[in-house]
């Protein structure tokens, strides 16, 4: 968990002394905000541990349902550490079998994924949005490395 940790927390130190407007702002083509990464990111960690996982709700949350108009980061950044806290007490409580498969898959047809499974795929997940994180701050403000 802590190499995920680690990644997680450079996400959220991407959003250190940004306005929330600079943190809605976006600077990609896709129309991706450092503000839109951080609620994907929650929305990602709720569903494949509470939802896929342990089977928790009827559908999978989406990360576009609500607007970013009025979004602050104190308010992404507080969402996205309780989806944090609730995804590690799903992780704890798997103990040493990481192989064991959990309900369903977000993937159609796939097989439920293992805890390994679960956590390789989120520290793909949440690494490859902190690259995407340092492009964008890069060209918000200038700011660069961790």
């Amino acid at each position: 968990m802590s190499f995920l940790d680690y990644l997680r927390e450079a996400v959220i130190g991407k959003l250190a002394g940004l306005s929330d407007e600079d943190a809605r702002r976006p600077k990609v083509a896709s129309g991706t905000s450092l503000l839109w990464l951080v609620r994907h990111l929650t929305v990602v960690e709720l569903n494949w541990f509470e939802w896929a996982y342990q089977g928790i709700g009827e559908e999978p949350r989406e990360s576009d349902e609500v607007p970013l108009d009025g979004a602050t980061v104190a308010e992404e950044i507080a969402a996205y550490r309780d989806a944090i806290a609730r995804a590690n007490k799903v992780a704890a409580a798997v103990g040493a079998d990481l192989d064991r498969p959990g309900a369903r898959s977000l993937r159609p047809g796939g097989e439920a994924p293992s805890m390994r499974w679960v956590l390789v795929h989120m520290i793909e997940e949440t690494g490859r949005h902190a690259g995407h994180a340092d492009i964008i701050r890069e060209q918000l403000d200038g700011a660069v490395g961790r």
